[in-house]
């Protein structure tokens, strides 16, 4: 999959492209994602009302991207960890992670493309709570984030 993003889909741009579909949640839905752990059920309420509309993976995979920008934000701020790159990447044009203080990876994008292929049945609440509870590997945590 292609994804085409200003600025570039690089580890050190992930917080501009959080703050670039924080900027456009607002404007389209009026949606206040303040960067708290909270505001993780408006993401998946936004990624759910994308699933319904019956769209692709492909025709919102930048949308996917910010969100899941924006879900790595939520983990370096409020569990520690910085954006790095990973040749693991395996559900999305994306090759960077939050590697978290105990080296664990988080995969916050991959999360993303998760909920809207599977809905529901993937959690990103469970997913961060097993990240903040220094869980699995928080690639997709396959027994905590299915409900």
């Amino acid at each position: 999959m292609q994804v085409h993003l200003n600025p570039p889909l690089e580890p050190g741009s992930a917080p501009q492209l959080a703050a670039a579909i924080v900027a456009a949640a607002a404007d389209i839905s009026d949606a206040d994602l303040d960067y708290s752990p909270e505001t993780i059920d408006v993401v998946e309420d936004i990624v759910d009302g994308f699933r319904a509309e019956g769209v692709s993976r492909e025709e919102m995979a930048e949308s996917l991207v910010g969100f899941g920008c924006y879900l790595g934000e939520i983990v370096t701020r409020h569990i520690g960890g910085v954006w790095r790159h990973t040749p693991t990447a395996h559900l999305t044009a994306a090759v960077f992670v939050v590697v978290l203080p105990d080296a664990r990876e988080c995969h916050p994008i991959d999360w993303v493309f998760s909920r809207l292929e599977s809905g529901a049945a993937v959690s990103i609440r469970a997913l961060y709570a097993a990240t903040a509870a220094g869980g699995a590997d928080s690639t997709l945590a396959e027994e905590g984030a299915h409900e």
